[in-house]
């Protein structure tokens, strides 16, 4: 291999095990605040999250959820099927349309959320509030891309892929800010079906 090449692929590999070292510090934390979460309110990060999700949304369907809290629907009926089981939220049919089961949160529910801490941590929303507004908004695309390129079913020309430009002139920003967790929430009136 020419010392070039050689470089070329060193530094890739130097790269690519910063990158995993850098996973796997965000997955132990994440583990770490979420049993933090559960202790303190005695849900699951992803209970909170579609909580959040319904609180936010209103009277909302198992679609709209799944949307919000970027959580496939098959895991998303789990959940409801925990908390409601647990008084937490309650679900019933649509007077409109018998087919479509609305979701909304119990006033016990309701108490739960008041009480119950941020799924990102205090911690964190207090550096990340520390940062200026670009930097936040830097960090969000970088995240929102690192978690396109993990994905296993993610096109591998997806936006900011090693084949199209990841900066400014003509590259592929706004259509990553398209595909952030707060883009692909359903519009508000328009809860969904399913």
């Amino acid at each position: 291999m020419a010392p070039r090449h050689r470089a070329k692929a060193d530094s890739l590999r130097q790269q690519a095990l910063s990158l995993e070292k850098a996973i796997r510090r965000i997955v132990r934390a994440n583990d770490v605040q979420s049993r933090a979460v559960a202790k303190q309110c005695g849900l699951t990060s992803a209970q909170l999250v579609v909580c959040r999700g319904i609180l936010e949304l209103g009277e909302v369907t198992t679609t709209a959820l799944s949307a919000y809290a970027d959580i496939s629907a098959a895991t998303v009926v789990t959940i409801l099927d925990n908390l409601e089981l647990r008084g937490i939220i309650e679900r019933y049919r649509s007077v409109a349309d018998r087919r479509i089961v609305h979701t909304r949160l119990t006033d016990t529910g309701r108490a739960i959320i008041a009480g119950a801490p941020r799924p990102l941590g205090e911690a964190a929303l207090t550096r990340l509030k520390a940062l200026d507004a670009a930097a936040r908004r830097s960090l969000v695309e970088s995240a929102a891309h690192l978690a396109d390129l993990l994905e296993r079913d993610a096109p591998l020309a997806a936006a900011g892929s090693p084949t199209q430009p990841l900066d400014g002139n003509g590259g592929t920003l706004s259509a990553m800010r398209s595909r952030t967790p707060a883009a692909r929430r359903p519009a508000r009136p328009d809860r969904g079906g399913g």
